[in-house]
């Protein structure tokens, strides 16, 4: 594993910013922590204003209530006297989270992946870009080349050179399919600690990561806890722990089912989770066992890991744990799926799965 030093996120102090887009900031957090209750995200967000004054004698929290009504960031319910988030929230919550745990991207000038050969790309952008030794002939876009031309050198004596010439940029993108697989068992909130508030911004941020600078992947976004099932990227705002036990093989299973159904050559899956396997079906019923490393449902768990592997599937799993006999399962669930594993803390995991979903793209070209 390449090595990386990881630093505590510090916001952008941006002074130009108006007292509304400070508080949006706030409030979008606090947003992802209540699991989108929009009540209890105002509440708090009113007593830190009380405590650190972040309104002020001309703007108070009314008057950001009614901007976010304004903006369209949220629908009010006036029968009930409650608020409701809209889509243009649940989408800047997502941007939200890819800047704070990716960074704000930047277009490369060679593409994406590490190939040989650079190609013609998939398909044509609207972005143009000077020539480059190396670009193809047909890249090169002549109306504006021929408008540079006439600029650099008047019409009189008209000349084309090489410093005239633009091409029409291409993306150059393999399609990769991933499955996002998320414990939402009673352990992710045990014992005072918040695991699941950063995992669903880790999911945020890859969604809108996927979505906005890979457009031809596809991810599916799975939830586990007693049983798995399958949620769409705007559910997550709202994600919320269950008192359920860890049927990380019920997540296997529908990770697998959705892959067999992408027609994309490359697949993965990312599990994060927090916890050993603890719960598998048997039948009707659910055979449980909090309490070790339970050899039945550890050998299941191992079983659909060579599955994968079999299938040219590999797991990349972010275990949010330091105890010993965790890490032991994680390494023999590796070992026998042939992936990757990552013991993090909360404040690295997002910039481990980035790098990591880079990484498999390339090499499964």
């Amino acid at each position: 594993m390449i090595g990386y030093r990881f630093t505590e996120f510090i916001p952008d102090q941006d002074p130009s910013a108006s007292t509304f887009e400070k508080l949006l900031h706030i409030f979008l957090q606090l947003l992802v922590i209540t699991s989108g209750d929009v009540g209890e995200a105002l509440s708090w967000l009113t007593n830190l204003d009380r405590q650190y004054q972040l309104s002020n004698p001309d703007y108070g929290m009314g008057d950001f209530i009614d901007e976010l009504k304004n903006k369209g960031y949220l629908t009010e319910d006036n029968q009930k006297g409650s608020f409701a988030l809209t889509g243009k929230s649940e989408q800047e919550i997502r941007k939200n989270a890819l800047e704070e745990i990716f960074g704000k991207l930047k277009k490369s000038g060679k593409g994406n992946h590490r190939t040989r050969h650079t190609g013609a790309g998939d398909e044509a952008s609207t972005d143009f870009r000077s020539f480059e030794f190396g670009d193809s002939p047909e890249q090169i876009a002549l109306t504006e080349s021929l408008r540079n031309a006439q600029v650099n050198h008047g019409f009189e004596q008209f000349l084309l050179t090489e410093s005239d010439l633009e091409v029409r940029d291409r993306e150059h993108k393999t399609q990769t399919s991933t499955v996002l697989m998320i414990d939402i068992s009673h352990s992710m909130i045990l014992y005072g600690e918040d695991r699941i508030t950063p995992a669903k911004k880790v999911a945020m941020a890859l969604a809108e990561l996927i979505t906005k600078r890979y457009p031809k992947d596809t991810l599916d976004i799975l939830v586990f806890g007693n049983d798995a099932w399958q949620i769409q990227i705007k559910d997550l705002p709202y994600l919320q722990v269950g008192p359920y036990h860890t049927n990380t093989i019920a997540g296997l299973e529908l990770a697998m089912d959705i892959l067999r159904r992408r027609k994309n050559k490359n697949k993965q899956v990312f599990m994060i989770t927090d916890g050993k396997p603890t719960c598998m079906k048997v039948g009707i019923k659910y055979y449980k066992n909090s309490f070790g490393l339970d050899p039945k449902i550890l050998s299941k768990t191992l079983n659909l890991a060579a599955q994968c592997r079999r299938i040219g599937i590999p797991i990349t799993t972010f275990m949010i744990a330091s105890d010993p006999y965790l890490q032991q399962f994680v390494r023999e669930f590796t070992q026998v799926n042939n992936g990757n594993a990552y013991y993090s803390s909360l404040k690295g995991l997002g910039n481990l799965i980035f790098e990591d979903y880079k990484r498999n793209r390339r090499k499964n070209m």
